[in-house]
């Protein structure tokens, strides 16, 4: 069994940290869920008052954002890639995003202003699920390439959408590079939620349309009295997530809420550079094998990770069983509290919080974050079961045990 290893957040602050959220500040964000809202298939995604495991584990409450409900497509990728597809072709169009919902988006009017367009992107599968869902509306084409290790359920759900789709013998960070080469080949477009110099302009988009996500989960709290999350944990990839959701809240909250960022230990990328301390992202490589394929990412987004330094309070680096962990406490909850199916990688910060609380060995880090019965968390499931199968098994058959 594998430790959990953490590090409180020293890294140097950026003198004008306050300019790296300004895209992420609520004004901005009510833009983008306007744009979502015009999808027919829009609809909140619950907030879960897990009123009694906050009880069991002596906290003041924990609030669960189930994202398996999005768009009918198990997780909240899509949220990213169709505001960033939007907003490049508002620009190609020479409007507004105002100007362009989805009714308008999907037209034939602005499909033949526009002509034929090729949507690249590297994914595990949620992410490249949504690119290719909204393609697909789009009666536009896209190329979706998986890395190593990539299910074949996710790869068929990827193609059920229309997609040119394949699993490579890559890790994600090149599966990223060939995605690049190959649109680049083509003049198409790559829809990738990581940033890297000269690559900042969709992802940041990408990263807007996750802030709908975060926007409603602080609407839903104030909807159960909660005026302001004391607590909110954040899985990690390249960050794209972690850092629209911590860039948010840092704008909309006068006191910031303590954010813990945790990623698995096969790619933990964020960790390390908080262990190495110099302010400078440090990368991790190989195949990181990890069942939290979403977050199976090595180099962190340039964005992400600059909010991330400026705001966030520890980092984490977790063992699959901190994730298994959170998918059984999940499905079988304490008694009076719902029943949520989260995948591996939307489990980890139920996971970790449980684990916290109860572990004497992480005392330390308890203390450090100040959990305690006044503390009331919020937390992100950010998929179902998108890979049925593995679900089974951890849940069902023990796979990943902690002890």
């Amino acid at each position: 069994m594998g430790e959990i290893k953490w590090k409180l957040n020293n890294l140097p602050k950026s003198d004008d940290r306050e300019k790296g959220i300004e895209f992420l500040r609520d004004e901005e964000i009510t833009n983008v869920i306007k744009f979502h809202e015009s999808f027919p298939q829009y609809k909140r995604t619950p907030l879960v008052n897990l009123e009694n495991l906050a009880k069991s584990l002596g906290v003041g409450g924990v609030y669960l954002k189930d994202e398996s409900h999005r768009f009918d497509l198990n997780a909240f990728k899509v949220l990213g890639g169709s505001f960033a597809m939007a907003r490049y072709m508002a620009d190609r169009l020479g409007k507004d995003i105002s100007e362009l919902p989805y009714e308008k988006l999907i037209s034939d009017e602005v499909r033949k202003e526009l002509g034929d367009i090729t949507f690249f992107t590297a994914t595990d599968g949620n992410h490249g699920r949504g690119v290719a869902w909204t393609a697909n509306k789009l009666k536009q084409k896209s190329v979706v390439y998986m890395p190593k290790g990539s299910t074949l359920t996710r790869l068929n759900n990827i193609k059920a959408e229309g997609a040119e789709a394949s699993i490579t013998d890559l890790n994600y960070d090149d599966a990223v590079r060939l995605a690049v080469e190959n649109a680049n080949k083509v003049n198409g477009l790559v829809v990738q939620d990581t940033a890297w110099e000269g690559y900042e302009d969709i992802p940041a988009w990408i990263m807007q349309g996750y802030g709908t996500m975060a926007k409603e989960a602080v609407e839903q709290l104030k909807e159960y009295g909660v005026e302001r999350p004391t607590h909110v944990f954040l899985q990690a990839g390249v960050g794209s997530l972690a850092g629209a959701v911590q860039g948010y809240v840092a704008a909309e909250f006068d006191e910031c809420p303590i954010t813990i960022v945790v990623e698995a230990d096969q790619a933990d990328c964020y960790y390390k550079s908080a262990e190495a301390g110099d302010g400078k992202p440090r990368f991790v490589g190989g195949d990181m094998q990890t069942i939290m394929a979403g977050l199976a990412c090595g180099e962190p987004n340039t964005i992400g990770f600059e909010i991330l330094k400026n705001y966030s309070e520890a980092f984490v680096s977790a063992p699959d069983w901190v994730s298994a962990k959170g998918m059984r406490i999940l499905s079988s909850p304490v008694r009076g509290d719902e029943r949520i199916i989260s995948g591996e990688s939307g489990a980890v910060t139920t996971g970790l919080l449980a684990t916290i609380m109860e572990d004497k060995n992480l005392q330390d880090l308890k203390e450090a974050l100040k959990l305690d019965e006044n503390s009331k968390v919020l937390l992100l499931s950010t998929e179902g079961d998108t890979d049925p199968d593995k679900y089974k098994s951890i849940v069902w058959d023990g796979e990943c045990q902690s002890i």
